[in-house]
């Protein structure tokens, strides 16, 4: 109680001591607990002499400085630990520094060159990623940059993170993702202080892990026949359609991921979802299922399995859930998890328990036998008994379990760990219950939403702009913060294929959320939030990451008038912006009509284009707007 005492209060200070704005030049993200500029810069020599201390877990830390410096900057660069002519010197503090804890740093630049102090290495690197975005954006290039004048702003940062649990989500079974991927999409979390990657390893669609003594779950479970369109109304595969597009980890390729993401200061939360989502487990081996049509079914490629019309939990077309009164499917479950707790080091291991359906439960005669038999008195109350079990699994190998916010509904064990991702609200309940909470809310942290209007991009059910992104507070006010370890933005990759389509839809949300989970409460401004995204998206530029534009495409809002005829009105979410349009199928420029007000759509018109334009330069896409699709809004079909 003291330490959370303590933890607080420097926050309040933190809340004080820190501008509500960082100086115009300095662009840092997440935004540090206190920032002083100086007057002056500092010019690094052509010879960079890095002084640190030759220790356990800084190794890397040493790598990525050198890279950058020696890359992009075209330095010099020497590693060194005594040095009384040091340019950048990183030093762990002889006496532990509380305000500082375990992931804070203090950096200092002046005319005596860089010195970056910390109690631990985590400290030390997360400083490092600091220091790199007070260089120029051309640092993140990954070719040499001659032209650029090499300096850092004379500057005082003291920061620590508001919360120890930093997480993203990663989906890897509705598509395969390679080892080499994962490891890129690790050294992007990396750069905004993220420390936890969430790997979804199962569903449906793909069972991506090694299970010695299971080897069907890999050679069946991890294949699919590869369809491409809108997931979940795909036509269902042929029997003659090849089931090769997947793939798996083997147990070496989690080993070296564990490692490597150590070296960079992340754990690995492994997660297993069942018991619901186990499709591809049940393709593999029917006997884990309660339903004796389970040895004709087959790995999901994105074809319609649930029906969502009721409601929540959905409907079944087909069961893909693990049977909860079938001792062998808690043989396979201790089997799973005493492979995973030794694969991952993590304290956690994550068992879904998200979406299952009871529609073939309730009409099949060993679920009804077990209830008789535990005294279960409702449907929804044999999930809680599944999940019970589990977690007595989890806990004799010595691990906490996790969970979605669902298994709260079925009755659960105090320890268990719950991932809040329907609201705010179940978070809040599972926090004044007791039990560890991680926030990932669809409302504010689910990178799979659209993040423009739909006719521009991937469609799925629901959207999330930047701005709402950035509203996200992890601990509510109503809830004691030592139930919150911390909170979580989730990419389920349904519509993502590809590694580059993860970066899109990462980032820039994903710079809200780091934000959002490692800066003071109450010091959130928008438009000085998104000055420094504009220039995040220089070094995204310069490090060929891709990410959205989405934060300039206009908000389209149709209406009519009281005759009748179709409006069509045109917002953006961020101020400072012009739009530019046309209905004659022409593309449009800053010489078109300029929006001023509410658009009366002329009769015959079939499209919209529009364009957003800031002090004369281009910044949106050009989207253009069917004027059907504007009338189906506006309800005039």
């Amino acid at each position: 109680m003291k330490q959370i005492s303590l933890f607080l209060t420097l926050l309040l200070l933190s809340s004080t001591l820190f501008s509500q704005t960082q100086p115009a030049d300095i662009f840092i993200i997440p935004q540090p607990v206190l920032l002083k500029k100086n007057q002056g810069y500092y010019s690094l020599p052509r010879n960079v002499v890095i002084q640190a201390p030759d220790i356990p877990g800084i190794a890397h830390t040493i790598s990525v400085l050198r890279d950058k410096l020696s890359g992009a900057a075209g330095f010099h660069v020497v590693k060194t630990s005594h040095s009384t002519s040091s340019t950048i010197k990183l030093y762990l503090n002889e006496s532990f520094n509380e305000k500082l804890g375990n992931e804070g740093y203090e950096l200092s630049v002046s005319h005596a060159g860089v010195l970056l102090k910390a109690n631990k290495p985590a400290g030390l690197f997360y400083g490092v990623q600091s220091l790199i975005q007070l260089f120029p954006p051309e640092i993140e290039s990954k070719e040499h940059v001659s032209t650029v004048k090499w300096v850092l702003p004379f500057v005082e940062i003291t920061d620590f993170p508001k919360l120890g649990w930093r997480g993203l989500m990663f989906d890897v079974a509705r598509h395969f993702f390679t080892k080499d991927e994962v490891k890129q999409y690790i050294d992007a979390m990396v750069r905004y202080k993220y420390n936890v990657l969430h790997l979804h390893l199962t569903d449906d669609e793909g069972w991506r892990i090694e299970i010695k003594g299971f080897p069907k779950l890999t050679e069946v479970g991890a294949w699919n026949v590869k369809r491409v369109g809108e997931f979940g109304d795909f036509i269902p595969p042929g029997a003659d359609e090849p089931r090769n597009y997947g793939g798996f980890y083997t147990q070496e390729d989690i080993k070296e991921l564990v490692q490597y993401a150590k070296e960079r200061f992340v754990n690995i939360l492994p997660e297993i979802d069942v018991p619901g989502h186990s499709l591809a487990a049940i393709a593999s081996y029917p006997e884990l299922s309660c339903t004796p049509e389970a040895v004709n079914y087959k790995v999901r490629s994105g074809e319609k399995i649930m029906d969502w019309s009721g409601g929540a939990p959905p409907k079944a077309l087909l069961d893909n859930t693990l049977c909860p009164a079938n001792e062998k499917v808690y043989s396979f479950m201790d089997s799973v998890i005493t492979q995973l707790a030794e694969l991952f080091p993590f304290d956690y291991i994550h068992l879904g328990g998200d979406e299952a359906p009871i529609n073939y439960w309730q009409n099949n005669s060993q679920i009804k036998a077990l209830m008789a038999r535990e005294g279960i008195k409702k449907i929804t109350e044999v999930q809680g008994y599944f999940t019970r079990r589990v977690e007595k699994i989890v806990e004799s190998k010595g691990k906490k379990m996790m969970a979605w916010d669902e298994v709260l509904e079925g009755g659960v064990s105090p320890t268990t760990a719950v991932m809040s991702w329907r609201g705010m609200k179940y978070g809040i309940e599972a926090a004044n219950d007791g039990h560890e909470v991680v926030m990932s809310p669809t409302t504010y942290a689910y990178l799979d939403y659209m993040q423009s209007d739909q006719i521009s991009e991937p469609r799925v059910y629901a959207s999330l702009r930047l701005s709402k992104s950035y509203e996200f507070e992890p601990v509510p006010a109503d809830v004691d913060p030592k139930y919150i370890k911390g909170g979580q933005a989730n990419l389920w990759t349904e519509q993502v294929y590809n590694i580059r389509q993860a970066e899109y839809m990462t980032w820039p949300r994903g710079l809200a959320i780091a934000e959002s989970v490692w800066s003071p409460s109450g010091n959130k401004n928008w438009p000085e939030f998104f000055s420094r995204v504009e220039q995040h998206f220089k070094r995204f530029d310069f490090s060929e990451t891709k990410y959205a534009p989405a934060v300039y495409d206009p908000i389209f809002k149709a209406g009519k008038t009281t005759d009748n005829k179709l409006t069509v009105d045109l917002n953006t979410e961020i101020d400072g912006l012009d739009i530019y349009y046309s209905f004659d199928n022409s593309f449009p420029d800053r010489f078109y009509p300029k929006y001023m007000t509410t658009l009366i759509v002329p009769i015959d018109a079939k499209q919209l284009k529009v364009i957003t334009y800031k002090d004369k330069v281009p910044v949106g896409r050009m989207i253009t707007m069917p004027i059907a699709e504007l009338k189906k809004r506006a309800k005039l079909q």
